[in-house]
């Protein structure tokens, strides 16, 4: 099966390239915020709906105004347009929010096709650089890529991902299937009683995240001083984020692996949360990223991911085979009950799992369709 995939890589730019870098991004940022501007009044001023076509006449415009955005590669100000018409069809079209000013100290980046960019002999070149970027490859390259994108994060760290269409081989079919519920105190839990644990990376630094951030605020606004102690903050953000994300990656990568079929219940993370108890803790468990992760992996590898109504009660259900009696209610302090009906005991979450397995297979076995139920 034919699919894009990114390959991501860090790396160090010299003090040239920096200023290079720099100059694009501003050049991005500022060409992306006006046209976006410019797009907003006309249609609430005059009613007018812009397309790329005269968005990109706009920018024609733009540079015979401001002489400096030639000095950046032209690329890089097309690519951002393309960017912001697709922020905008996914807008239109359900899929997101309306399109946001970009910042300058939030992540930075510049997308450059194919005709700014060359690689070869395992080196990077990017238009109005003599030298190439010093990156770390960490795999091999598949070949020339269709586009690269260059990109700095908060804690200014330099990025290249780099995009193709490749053939995704699918795993070796595995006579495993596997239910897995979402938690806060085990990130998940599996059918076969398998708990992960929760590192909580956001408590585990937050006592150091607080006492860098009282530094920032004693620092004056404008001073190096503050720049600094920003940057700190950042680094530290970043790190919790990375050790998130690494959790969460394994983590996928090892439920696809071993199981043909994996069954999820679809959640919506975004109402959960709204609860002012409960919410850092929620982020900080990851569960969009985790679906999402299981979800295209599966995809790559051919595996079945079967999410199911997240209106199941599959906490309050008793997974006795022939029981299937339900609670009216469960509370969250309650972490293991007794089924009135059996009398068998059952853990809160594995009887979950249990349940989310069952149900998954179901639906996986009739085909069915419809809300709460998707089958990749």
């Amino acid at each position: 099966m034919k699919t894009k995939r990114a390959f991501k890589y860090r790396f160090y730019p010299t003090p040239e390239q920096v200023a290079l870098l720099a100059q694009t991004f501003g050049c991005v940022r500022f060409v992306y915020n006006s046209i976006l501007k410019w797009r907003t009044d006309a249609f609430y001023e005059d009613g007018e709906s812009i397309n790329y076509n005269a968005a990109s006449a706009r920018l024609t415009a733009l540079k015979k105004e401001f002489d400096w955005l030639s000095e950046a590669s032209s690329v890089p100000l097309q690519q951002a347009l393309r960017h912001q018409q697709t922020a905008f069809k996914n807008f239109f079209e359900g899929r997101a929010k309306y399109p946001v000013f970009k910042k300058k100290h939030r992540r930075q980046s510049a997308t450059y096709a194919s005709s700014a960019f060359k690689y070869r002999d395992g080196q990077l070149f990017i238009a109005k650089s003599k030298e190439p970027l010093d990156v770390r490859w960490s795999q091999a390259l598949p070949g020339i890529p269709s586009t690269i994108t260059i990109s700095k994060d908060a804690a200014d760290r330099y990025f290249v991902s780099c995009l193709y269409e490749v053939d995704t081989q699918a795993l070796p079919v595995v006579a495993k299937t596997i239910g897995v519920d979402l938690g806060l105190k085990d990130l998940f839990i599996t059918s076969d009683g398998f708990k992960s644990g929760n590192p909580k990376y956001t408590s585990k630094y937050a006592a150091k995240l607080a006492y860098l951030q009282r530094q920032l605020a004693k620092k004056a606004k404008g001073s190096r001083n503050r720049a600094k102690a920003r940057l700190r903050v950042a680094r530290l953000h970043v790190k919790i984020a990375d050790c998130r994300k690494d959790a969460t990656h394994k983590a996928t990568r090892r439920l696809i692996n071993e199981n043909q079929v994996v069954c999820v219940e679809s959640l919506a993370v975004k109402n959960m949360m709204k609860c002012p108890t409960l919410a850092k803790a929620i982020a900080d468990a990851n569960w969009g990223e985790f679906i999402r992760q299981l979800v295209y992996k599966g995809e790559w590898a051919g595996r079945s991911v079967v999410q199911i109504d997240r209106w199941f009660p599959s906490s309050k259900r008793c997974p006795t085979k022939g029981c299937g009696y339900i609670n009216d209610t469960l509370p969250l302090n309650v972490r293991s009950w007794s089924c009135p009906s059996c009398g068998t005991t059952h853990d809160r979450d594995v009887a979950a799992a249990v349940n989310i397995k069952a149900v998954g297979l179901a639906v996986l076995a009739s085909g069915a369709t419809g809300a709460g139920v998707q089958v990749v």
